[in-house]
């Protein structure tokens, strides 16, 4: 592996590498699926803000460019400054997420 690899392994129960074998190998950044590991990576994160941005707006079908902005969305809630190897996406109870999601649902429902 390549040093400072960015690594998600999200396979569950059992990735296809573990985080600490992925940090040994070279990784500098691991993202998982397991909801005990930093950077939890998990499309439970988006679901409330994309259904309720999806309901406030009133459409009929969730579009690509609803969830490309929920994407942009969720990757602004974390300042640059704030960003660490560990933290790289928001925790799934951080109560930004749904928030700054359904308000970019609704603006690309527009």
């Amino acid at each position: 592996m390549s040093i400072d690899a960015i690594v998600f392994p999200l396979a569950n129960p059992i990735p296809e590498i573990t985080r600490e074998l992925a940090l040994e190998a070279g990784a500098r950044i691991v993202g998982t699926g397991a909801s005990n590991q930093p950077n939890q990576i998990n499309n439970a994160l988006v679901f409330p803000g994309i259904f309720k941005g999806a309901l406030e707006a009133r459409v009929k079908d969730i579009t690509d460019d609803m969830k490309i902005a929920a994407c942009k969305a969720l990757a602004r809630i974390i300042k640059k400054e704030d960003l660490t190897e560990t933290y790289i996406i928001p925790n799934i109870f951080n109560k930004k997420v749904a928030t700054y999601i359904s308000k970019a649902v609704i603006k690309a429902a527009k």
